[in-house]
């Protein structure tokens, strides 16, 4: 597959009445790496729509009933929906008219030529691609600014002290933390909170892209820069101009790009693909990563040059674990979100719950956070979520402050099983997989654990279990 050609695997739905036609079709666009699905009408078109989620839609104009008009006015009400290139019989001059009024991006005569129609796709594909970017930036400017320092704790203030001190600056800012610490929601509040909150607010994770893939997206190229590069690309810099440009893990851009990066933050110009001239471009620059960079720069996969240019500004985004004390109000705040989004009445926890979230390591950080409680929500009818609705799977819960220091080792240990078996909702299995004993020793265990639970909770008060 050529360079161009990497740049993204595009989902086609092909709807053709004739199965021959739409196999033709799906096996010439497979074997040019792009993903299909297809359908023999317009009722299933529209299911595999809300499944498939498509980039583009190759639609014959010949289904049965008038269907094909239909489908394509409830295709372009979509949201940014997607380009519809439209096959037609021969003579349909009527059809073509009609199809065009409602947003066929592109007319194609039965039989169709496949090269052909694979490069009015890649085009109709470009162009969307382009209109989308702009959409996003003013969608991005004006979508809610999540505010990133919920909570009290040293932790939190410290680092909010910090970025109201630098929102102003049009200085590079490195934001290191761990995964899902909350360093993009920083990123938006810096930009939502600056100088440039009018203009665009557009990221891009680095991690995983490949050279061609990352310079295409970042720089954008010329029309012919390569095989398929039928248009003009807009870079996301070129986009952002006047903006601001977020790149989470900034850490793994391939090292033939970072000295084009460099330029662009020295002398704040860039050149696209296939380009011979620079082009200005004025932007904020905010990084991400969860690694260290100066490690990388120790190996010689990130240039210290680079490394000084974009860490101007370091902010350190503390993990969840260091601000147990924040997690009440953050998963009170995900709860009210979720209740509105779902539909429900208030959504609380109950003290176990909570007490369960705050004696979790949380390695996930706040992206784990909000999905054990999107999932807990998602999964039980009830508004007053319990430990079990929580599912912490693997979590290393500490004996409850209550049971500390009752009676003798014996009674202890008793309690503690006692504890975990609630916990896990009295399912043995997962009770002796988190206690680290095989099934049959607890089972041994729990014959006489009622009875020294009894002696216990007369002594100190707790209810017997």
């Amino acid at each position: 597959m050529a360079a161009g050609e990497c740049l993204s695997r595009n989902r086609i739905l092909v709807v053709d009445v004739d199965p021959v036609i739409r196999s033709g079709i799906c096996s010439f666009l497979l074997a040019h790496g792009q993903l299909v699905a297809e359908a023999p009408n317009a009722r299933e078109a529209q299911l595999q729509v809300q499944k498939f989620h498509p980039d583009a839609v190759i639609l014959d104009f010949s289904l049965p009933n008038g269907d094909a008009l239909e489908l394509l006015q409830r295709l372009k009400r979509m949201e940014f929906g997607f380009p519809v290139i439209a096959l037609l019989g021969q003579g349909s001059a009527d059809v073509a008219v009609r199809a065009i009024q409602n947003g066929a991006e592109q007319l194609l005569t039965k039989p169709v030529e496949l090269n052909l129609l694979h490069a009015v796709l890649l085009r109709a594909l470009a162009s969307q691609r382009h209109s989308n970017q702009a959409l996003s930036a003013v969608s991005r400017v004006k979508r809610e600014c999540i505010d990133p320092f919920l909570g009290t704790s040293t932790a939190i203030r410290r680092i909010q002290d910090l970025a109201r001190r630098v929102t102003d600056s049009g200085s590079p800012i490195l934001l290191q933390g761990e995964t899902g610490s909350g360093k993009g929601v920083l990123a938006n509040w810096i930009h939502c909170n600056g100088p440039r909150v009018d203009q665009p607010f557009l990221d891009l994770n680095c991690a995983g892209l490949s050279r061609e893939l990352l310079e295409s997206e970042l720089f954008g190229h010329e029309k012919g820069a390569f095989t398929s590069a039928l248009n003009t690309k807009l870079g996301l810099l070129e986009v952002a101009n006047r903006g601001t440009v977020f790149l989470d893990e900034v850490g793994d851009i391939d090292p033939q790009i970072q000295p084009k990066l460099l330029k662009v933050l020295e002398d704040r110009v860039f050149r696209r693909v296939g380009d011979v001239r620079d082009r200005s471009v004025d932007i904020r620059l905010i990084s991400a990563t969860h690694r260290e960079l100066l490690d990388l720069v120790r190996q010689q996969k990130f240039r210290s040059d680079l490394y000084f240019r974009v860490n101007i500004v370091p902010l350190r985004v503390p993990p969840l674990r260091e601000r147990v004390e924040d997690i009440p109000i953050l998963a009170q705040y995900f709860l009210d979100r979720l209740a509105h989004d779902c539909g429900r009445g208030e959504m609380t926890l109950e003290k176990s719950g909570m007490d369960a979230l705050q004696q979790y390591s949380w390695p996930g950080n706040i992206r784990e956070l909000r999905n054990v409680l999107e999932r807990a929500v998602l999964l039980t009818e009830r508004n007053r979520l319990t430990v079990h609705q929580l599912q912490l799977q693997g979590s290393t819960l500490t004996v409850q402050p209550e049971f500390a220091g009752v009676g003798t080792l014996k009674q202890m240990e008793c309690a503690y099983i006692n504890h975990v078996m609630q916990d896990e909702g009295g399912c043995v299995e997962r009770a002796a997989r988190r206690l680290g004993i095989a099934r049959s020793s607890l089972y041994n265990k729990l014959k006489p654990r009622r009875n020294i639970l009894a002696s216990a909770s007369v002594d100190h008060g707790e209810p017997e279990a």
